[in-house]
């Protein structure tokens, strides 16, 4: 890389061929990347100036002087060019990623300090609009070229805070909804996402560009998107935190949906305190998404928690009634055996644990969920597409189902595009089908789910495994998870934090803490005091399989 003050020429061009003509390649051939193996990775990876540093060092390094804005950019862009050919979590790089910084750089000079994230490089989703020199495909090389209209409102939010958006990161494709077959991490235009733990394994999805990006210290926190499981999964794989807000928290606006029920953006990051500094910037009531300005109760509204470092109470736990989701456990007997010292981590700090306290509605959702998302993700991509204006490449989804049967070789080399096709065979959301379908899933996860729960035992949360180490990734039989917790608060629309819990083989695993609607400041509360009381984030060495 030159020492301009742009990312430009082949720094760029080296990311967007890598992306659009190197998707296949990449993915068949893991390890390697102009040659090179992972052998050299492990030494070096940890001998970095800014190795697990949080957003508050940041700030307070440039205050003092140590770092400026440029610096801490261009050291995690090198990071980037150094490593980021054996994980495959960085897409795109921002062209303008060092220009931004020299402006926060300015800013701070004559006294203007936005807040929190002033001059701290991030990295976000490729389903994220940026109206920039940035592409946003969500992986798709059906996307490519197109233009969004306007920043979305989440870019906008990180701008206004004074971010410097480094670039894009990788994703499952479409956010992991075109295939029930899938390989979490991968895509058309990015190859193959790997685990920096052990790179022969699955960084989970469909957030894994994110999740493997702020494990390998790529840059200082991300933003992730969830439906179902895609901050809570990557964040367990990864040892990370992750939060999934309360539907209607952080605006969907500008983010390539699937399902306007469960869709949500939301922070990772390798600290509570990193995720909740992150979290208060995407806040704000957006009249494109009217979401936002559902609350139903003035003392929770959005604008009243720009600032959720309020709730970071390292005796959170003293008194906290929390619920034990038995019935998720018994997936993975490393992982029992690791919330079992969780468990106790919970009691020494004072929690009162209720064992059990299921969910027992749980198993009668059936498949209402996937109609639900069948007719949400036709409507609402047909209507993002829409969005994009008469410029784009594709219009709908039977333009994208047709673009990826004309470039079967480059878009479906491992696996098809069924769950696409069973939504455009679906109807408008006027269907009764619908309808229904969407009714049983709110009144059995929320009001005859979590909430009865919650009620029942007057709990603060819920707690429960988040998920299995990951996986080897597998491109010819997809995915091979077995067991996970984001289903009930994802399918309700509620929040969710996991905190790392430990490592099994080498593989992090994290714990779960999920509740009520807008319960975000309990939450944090928990999860930052369990977090201090256990630390168990450890950075990875990129070793080639797990020990």
């Amino acid at each position: 890389m030159t020492k301009s003050s742009q990312v430009s020429g082949p720094d760029r061009r080296r990311f967007l061929g890598q992306g659009i003509l190197g998707g296949v390649a990449s993915a068949a051939a893991p390890f390697m990347a102009s040659g090179k193996t992972a052998s050299g990775a492990p030494h070096a990876a940890s001998r970095f100036e800014l190795n697990e540093i949080t957003l508050p060092d940041l700030a307070s390094g440039m205050k003092s002087g140590k770092f400026t804005a440029h610096s801490l950019a261009r050291k995690y862009l090198d990071r980037i060019h150094k490593f980021d050919p054996w994980v495959h979590a960085v897409i795109e790089l921002n062209p303008d990623a060092l220009a931004i910084a020299d402006q926060m750089d300015r800013e701070r000079k004559a006294g203007k300090v936005r807040g929190p994230l002033h001059g701290i490089p991030m990295l976000i989703k490729d389903n994220i609009a940026t109206r920039d020199r940035m592409q946003t495909t969500a992986g798709s090389l059906a996307l490519v070229g197109s233009v969004p209209p306007k920043d979305s409102f989440l870019a906008k939010q990180l701008r206004d805070a004074g971010a410097v958006i480094l670039g894009k990161t990788n994703l499952s494709e479409w956010a992991n909804i075109r295939s029930s077959h899938s390989s979490s991490g991968w895509s058309g235009r990015g190859g193959q996402t790997h685990n920096p733990y052990a790179l022969d394994r699955n960084p989970s999805g469909s957030s894994s560009g994110s999740g493997a990006a702020v494990a390998a210290n790529f840059c200082a926190v991300a933003i992730g998107t969830e439906t179902n499981g895609s901050i809570i999964s990557p964040s367990n794989a990864n040892g990370l935190v992750g939060i999934k807000p309360t539907v209607g928290l952080v605006s969907r606006a500008g983010i390539v949906p699937i399902s306007h029920s469960q869709d949500t953006a939301g922070p990772m990051a390798r600290t509570v305190t990193d995720a909740a500094i992150l979290l208060g910037a995407l806040t704000g009531v957006d009249p494109d998404d009217s979401a936002t300005s559902a609350s139903p109760n003035p003392a929770l509204s959005r604008r009243v928690y720009a600032d959720y470092t309020q709730f970071l109470d390292p005796k959170g736990l003293a008194g906290a009634r929390l619920g034990i989701a038995r019935k998720r456990f018994g997936f993975h007997d490393g992982v029992d055996a690791l919330m079992a010292q969780g468990l106790d981590a919970l009691k020494n700090q004072g929690a009162v644990l209720i064992d059990p306290a299921d969910i027992t509605t749980v198993d009668q959702i059936g498949p209402a969920e996937g109609l639900v998302l069948q007719y949400e993700l036709k409507a609402d991509l047909n209507a993002y597409l829409q969005w994009l204006g008469p410029q784009a490449p594709v219009h709908s989804l039977q333009e994208i189902i047709d673009f990826n049967e004309k470039n079967r070789d480059r878009e479906m080399p491992f696996f098809g595009q069924d769950f696409f096709i069973k939504a455009q065979e679906k109807g408008t959301l006027a269907e009764q089908e619908y309808q229904d379908a969407l009714a049983k899933c709110r009144r059995l996860m929320r009001a005859e789910g979590i909430d009865a729960v919650m009620d029942k035992f007057q709990l603060d949360a819920i707690v429960a495994p988040t998920g299995v180490p990951a996986w080897v990734t597998d491109l010819i039989d997809g995915d091979h998870s077995s067991g996970g917790s984001s289903g009930p608060a994802a399918i309700a629309g509620y929040p969710h934090i996991t905190v790392p819990l430990g490592f099994f083989y080498g593989m992090p695993v994290g714990i779960s803490f999920f509740g009520r609607a807008w319960s975000e400041p309990a939450l944090i509360r928990i999860a930052y005091a369990f977090e201090q009381a256990t630390k168990q984030r450890r950075s990875p060495k990129f070793l080639p399989a797990a020990t």
